[in-house]
C-alpha cells in the first residue's frame, strides 16, 4: 500500500493533519485559503500532510477501508516522516481517525484537535443529529450523478457560494481526489462510523472546535464530543461553514496555535489603500414584519447570495455581513461602483431596495478586522443615500475619471465623526441586464 505524504515547516512541534472525506496533496495547494491554513500551521510546527488510502495521490481502488487500516497508514506516515509523537488534527471524518489513534496510541499523541467532527454518522434515538439512511441514499444518488461537475457549496461552505474561484477549485479538487465510485463508497463508509464507545478512553489534551451554524455536522455533535472526552476544551466559533478553510480561518487557527503552544498569536496590522463599500436594505424592519421571520430569512439568504455573487464577479472581498447589509472592500474603485450597481439591480428583482455608499482611503487590516477613517467615512455616507442610490465620495469620483461611470452632485455636507466637509455624488452605470 502506497500512502502519499508531505512535510512542511520545521517547528519544534509535529502536527499530522487528517482531512475529511477526500483530498489531494497537489491540488490543495492551488487554492489560496488552503495554502494560508497550511502556512499558518507550518509557521509554528512541522506539519505532516497525507492522502488517506483510496484518495488523492495514495493508492486508489482499495475497497472499503476500515478505521483500523487507516490508523495503520497514519502510523506509517509518522514513521516515514520521522515523527515519534505528534498533535493529531482532524477535520470532519478525519476527526474520527484521530480520536481512535489518540485512544489507541496515547504515547504517540501529543494532543488532539478536532474541527467539525462527529461521533456517529447515522441517526439513532440517542444520537438524533445523524443522517437517516434515506437521506444518505439521496446524497449518494446526487454524488454519483453530478461527480466531476460544479459542487454545491451551500452546505459545506455557504460563505463561498458566490465565489466562482472557490467553486471551480473545489470541483477540480474533488475530481482529482477520488473516482466517482470511490467517492460514493467513501461517503457511504463515513456514515457507518461510530466512535462513541472510545471517547472516554481518550486521555490526551483535546481541543474541540465547531462553528455554530455548521450545516453538514450539527454543532450539537461537537458538544457531544467535548462533553465525553475527558478534560476536552470546547470552543464554539461563529459562522456556518463546515470546511475549515472557509469563513474566519484565522480565528480558528489562532485557537489551535494557542492550544498547542500556549501562546496566542497577535494579529499583524497592515495599512492599505482600499475602496470600502457599505450596503443596506431599505425598510428591512417593516419588510420582515410583513413577511414573518421564516419568509424574511429565506429572502435574506437570497439577498446574501446575490451580494456574494456580485463580489465574486467584481473581485470584492466580503469583510462582514450586518444583518441587512454588507461591508466589503475592493482594490479598484471602478469595480466597486459597478459591483454596487449590479447588486442593487439584482436585488431589485427580488423585490428589495438597497442603498450603497463608497469611499476610497487608507484602511487598517488586523487579522479579519478592518478599521480606519475610510471605513467610518463610507459608513457615514450611507445615511446620505436614498433607496436605489449608490453614493460616493469625491475621492472615488476623482479616481475613476474616464471609466464610463457618471456622477451627479449631491452637495457638500459634514459627516458625523469625520473632520471637514465632504462632497457627495450619486454614481450611475449602464443598467445590468439579466445575462450581464
Amino acid at each position: 500500500m502506497n500512502i502519499a505524504y508531505q512535510v512542511i515547516g520545521d517547528g519544534p512541534l509535529d502536527i499530522i493533519y487528517v482531512p475529511g472525506w477526500v483530498s489531494n496533496l497537489d491540488y490543495a495547494w492551488a487554492f489560496p485559503p488552503v495554502v494560508h491554513m497550511f502556512e499558518r500551521l507550518g509557521a509554528f510546527a512541522r506539519l505532516i500532510l497525507f492522502d488517506k488510502r483510496g484518495t488523492g495521490l495514495s493508492d486508489r481502488n482499495v475497497g472499503y477501508p476500515t478505521l483500523e487500516e487507516r490508523m495503520q497508514d497514519m502510523q506509517a506516515v509518522m514513521d516515514a516522516a520521522g515523527s515519534q509523537r505528534a498533535a493529531l488534527m482532524g477535520t470532519s471524518e478525519g476527526g474520527n481517525l484521530c480520536m481512535l489513534f489518540a485512544a489507541t496510541y496515547p504515547e504517540r499523541s501529543a494532543a488532539l484537535v478536532l474541527h467539525g467532527a462527529f461521533a456517529r454518522g447515522l441517526w439513532s434515538e440517542d444520537y438524533p443529529w445523524g443522517k437517516t439512511r434515506e437521506k444518505v441514499e439521496e446524497e449518494l444518488v446526487v454524488i454519483a450523478r453530478d461527480w466531476g461537475g460544479p459542487f454545491d457549496l451551500s452546505n459545506g461552505a455557504p460563505s463561498l457560494v458566490g465565489d466562482r474561484e472557490a467553486r471551480d477549485w473545489f470541483a477540480g479538487f474533488l475530481r482529482n481526489s477520488a473516482s466517482p465510485q470511490d467517492a460514493v463508497s467513501l461517503w457511504r463508509w463515513n456514515t457507518e462510523i461510530d466512535v462513541r464507545g472510545i471517547l472516554t478512553a481518550i486521555h490526551v489534551p483535546t481541543l474541540v472546535l465547531h462553528r455554530t451554524g455548521d450545516r453538514w455536522v450539527r454543532v450539537e455533535e461537537g458538544r457531544y464530543l467535548a462533553d465525553r472526552i475527558p478534560g476536552a476544551k470546547w470552543v464554539e466559533l461563529q459562522g456556518d461553514d463546515h470546511v475549515i478553510w472557509a469563513g474566519d480561518v484565522d480565528r480558528t487557527l489562532d485557537e489551535i496555535e494557542e492550544f498547542l503552544t500556549g501562546i496566542r498569536p497577535q494579529p499583524v496590522s497592515e495599512r492599505v489603500l482600499l475602496t470600502v463599500l457599505f450596503t443596506d436594505i431599505v425598510g428591512s424592519t417593516s419588510i420582515a414584519a410583513e413577511l414573518g421571520d421564516q419568509s424574511w430569512q429565506a429572502l435574506l439568504r437570497r439577498h446574501d447570495e446575490v451580494v456574494r455573487a456580485g463580489l465574486s464577479r467584481y473581485y470584492g472581498k466580503e469583510i462582514k455581513t450586518m444583518g441587512d447589509g454588507v461591508l466589503a472592500t475592493f482594490q479598484q474603485p471602478s469595480q466597486a461602483i459597478r459591483c454596487a450597481c449590479a447588486i442593487r439591480d439584482r436585488v431589485a428583482m427580488l423585490g428589495l431596495g438597497i442603498r450603497a455608499a463608497l469611499h476610497t482611503g487608507e484602511c487598517e487590516r488586523r487579522g479579519g478586522e478592518l478599521g480606519g477613517i475610510a471605513v467610518h467615512l463610507a459608513s457615514r455616507l450611507l445615511a446620505h443615500a436614498d433607496a436605489g442610490e449608490v453614493v460616493a465620495s469625491g475621492t472615488v469620483k476623482d479616481l475613476v475619471v474616464g471609466s464610463g461611470v457618471a456622477f451627479e452632485a449631491r452637495g457638500e455636507t459634514n459627516l458625523r465623526g469625520v473632520p471637514g466637509k465632504w462632497h457627495i455624488y450619486a454614481a450611475t452605470v449602464d443598467p445590468v441586464g439579466p445575462d450581464d
